[in-house]
């Protein structure tokens, strides 16, 4: 398992645009992924689950993945995150 926070800093948060660049980027890798705000844990493959947490700009959230490929998902989220989702 490896696991890193992020300060997400775009003013409109990760709402519907940027969570599908988020979880478009999750799905290229084949660990299990999850979000965590507080102490709410969401599958960051799921929209729903996503906007559930309700993230605005200023929000620090906790970025885990679980699987072969962990290291890798997490750093990319996290890079995905830090550019305001304009990758």
């Amino acid at each position: 398992m490896f696991v890193k926070d992020v300060m997400v800093q775009n003013q409109v948060g990760l709402h519907a645009r940027p969570a599908t660049f988020f979880i478009q980027k999750a799905n290229e890798f084949k660990s299990s992924i999850w979000i965590e705000k507080e102490e709410r844990r969401v599958n960051a493959k799921s929209l729903l689950g996503i906007l559930s947490l309700g993230i605005v700009g200023g929000t620090s959230i906790r970025i885990i993945a679980d699987g072969s490929d962990e290291q890798q998902a997490v750093d990319a989220l996290v890079e995905l995150v830090d550019s305001s989702f304009s990758n």
